[in-house]
């Protein structure tokens, strides 16, 4: 099954969102977003939108039809603003909380690919708040590319908009790897069956259910979790308090 993506055109409608001259936030969003939404559909994620036209949503809505989709992450896309224009430049993105290590990794990573692009990067934060960040029922990430009253940030938006793209396909696909089959959390790998049936009895003492899958020359040892990455970071910490070695793998 294909890793679901929402993506979010900020504002719509009679909500404009930031306004800069004839520029209006709420159609640059669009732009960006069916474009970033045809990149990762090529890529072979499912993709669904809040809106593909200029339409009113109230955020409780947009994050409705996330939750209604079963997705696997909400992307929100918006143009910043400052009190005063062009004194401000740059990306950033907004999580729900600043300890979740999910939202966060993607965040950094769309983060990081804009800064290649040559945004400023202003960094990750947290804003528990927002209706969009709070009521989704899955990480959901929300992305400032630049400021909209930013003479700067508006030049590079247009005519480095295609870079700007796959910047935000590759900072997403980055960090969130198409699901080939759901995640297991490895607990060892080893040379000698016998040590990996150990580690194995271990586990299964603990309470979880292990495997062993052979990859030559090493045995590895693996606790399936599903297609969900939020429940292999859970487990994978419940692992690592209990002292064992983990990593998260693609099964």
């Amino acid at each position: 099954m294909a890793t679901i993506m929402v993506l979010d055109a900020g504002h719509g409608g009679y909500d404009m969102g930031a306004v800069y001259g004839e520029r209006r936030e709420k159609d640059d969003t669009l732009r960006l977003t069916l474009a970033v939404g045809e990149r990762l559909r090529e890529a072979g994620y499912e993709v669904v939108y809040t809106r593909t036209a200029d339409v009113y949503q109230s955020p409780f809505e947009k994050a409705q039809i996330a939750n209604q989709s079963q997705a696997d992450y909400f992307i929100s896309f918006h143009r910043n603003s400052g009190p005063m224009p062009n004194a401000y430049q740059g990306v950033e993105s907004l999580v729900f909380s600043e300890t979740d290590a999910i939202t966060n990794g993607i965040a950094k990573d769309i983060n990081g690919q804009l800064e290649k692009v040559g945004f400023q990067n202003l960094g990750v934060e947290a804003r528990p708040n927002l209706v969009v960040l709070r009521k989704t029922n899955m990480p959901a990430v929300l992305v400032e590319v630049g400021f909209l009253n930013s003479d700067q940030d508006n030049r590079l938006f247009d005519e480095k908009f295609t870079q700007i793209v796959e910047a935000i396909a590759d900072g997403i696909m980055e960090a969130v790897p198409m699901d080939n089959g759901g995640y297991a959390v490895q607990i060892g790998l080893f040379k000698y069956e016998s040590n990996a049936d150990y580690q194995m009895e271990l586990a299964k003492d603990a309470g979880f259910d292990a495997e062993i899958t052979y990859e030559e020359p090493y045995y590895a040892v693996r606790i399936p979790v599903g297609e969900s990455l939020d429940k292999a970071t859970r487990v994978q910490a419940k692992l690592k308090k209990m002292g064992f070695d983990t990593l998260i793998v693609s099964k």
